[in-house]
């Protein structure tokens, strides 16, 4: 019996390939279990047409994941960090942080599709692989710049906030006491 295979079936072949089985195991299991169709010349021109159809629908995937990489490529990230002392920096750039910066640029992608191998703890220049697709790889140019923290500037103006809060709150007390 001469079947035509719809999807990949293990010891006997591919989706697609034509293949001579027993007539047992092409009644009872692989037409059943929809794995096959008979290959007759009927059968064999619709499944080469619908082939042609998604081969033409992928094709059209991969050259819109292109454009996007070709877009990606164009554009350059740039993230300021808190860093302490030492040059450490306080968290990590993570890859929901890189695709709201893309998405300030104009290029729209899925942070599951950014590949951080290892976390971003550092000053610095990177190259970040987004998978777009199965085929189509782009990279992300990410400028890390550290921003030390100013600890001098942060105590005189946590100091001056209080006041107004204090003499809004004498002003209440005032108020109520009249």
């Amino acid at each position: 019996m001469k079947l035509l295979l719809k999807e990949d079936v293990d010891g006997l072949g591919f989706c697609g390939d034509e293949v001579e089985v027993k007539d047992g195991y092409g009644r009872n299991f692989l037409i059943p279990k929809g794995k096959a169709l008979l290959a007759t010349p009927n059968n064999l021109k619709a499944f080469n047409h619908q082939k042609r159809v998604v081969q033409g629908k992928v094709t059209k995937v991969i050259a819109a994941a292109q454009a996007v990489a070709d877009e990606i490529a164009k554009v350059t990230c740039l993230v300021k960090k808190k860093v302490g002392d030492t040059g450490k920096m306080f968290g990590s750039v993570t890859a929901q942080e890189v695709a709201d910066l893309l998405k300030g640029q104009g290029v729209e992608v899925d942070r599951r599709k950014i590949q951080i191998a290892e976390p971003i703890k550092k000053a610095g220049e990177y190259k970040i692989p987004v998978k777009l697709h199965s085929e189509v790889t782009a990279e992300i140019k990410l400028v890390v710049e550290g921003e030390q923290e100013a600890k001098e500037a942060a105590a005189p103006a946590e100091s001056a906030e209080p006041s107004p809060e204090v003499e809004q709150e004498g002003d209440a007390e005032e108020e109520t006491g009249e």
